[in-house]
């Protein structure tokens, strides 16, 4: 559905698991706390956490033109994605920007995906899927 990528790729489940970011030092260990905070925020049903806190202020606002904004594009895609397994595998910081290989399981299939961050108002943002 639209926008809602990162959350579809990556496949965040309510029974997920923790994302480990204990292999990770500076400013990559906050890239993959980021990870950590949208899985958590997506576990626990909190749409308004991942639009306020979890993605980038240009995603929010693609989401916001869509029919019910943000939260309810979020609400939409929690109903839709099974439960599995989440792992950053590499982070790459550049700037205030970053991108995250993140690997998932998929309906028995390992499938990895990159994933876009922005560093906004001091912290990292989901910017989405490329």
């Amino acid at each position: 559905m639209l926008f809602c990528a990162p959350l579809l790729a990556l496949g965040l489940g309510a029974c997920a698991s923790t994302v480990s970011t204990s292999s990770f030092k500076g400013e990559q260990h906050a890239v993959a706390q980021a990870i950590s905070a949208l899985q958590s925020h997506v576990t626990a049903l909190e749409q308004k956490k991942v639009c306020s806190e979890d993605l980038s202020s240009a995603l929010v606002a693609r989401l916001n033109a869509a029919p019910g904004g943000c939260r309810k594009a979020i609400e939409t895609q929690m109903k839709e994605i099974d439960s599995f397994e989440l792992k950053v595998e590499s982070v790459q910081v550049s700037g205030t920007s970053a991108s995250a290989r993140v690997k998932s399981v998929h309906e028995g299939k390992q499938r990895i995906d990159t994933l876009t961050l922005a560093r906004e108002r001091g912290k990292w943002r989901i910017s989405g899927v490329g």
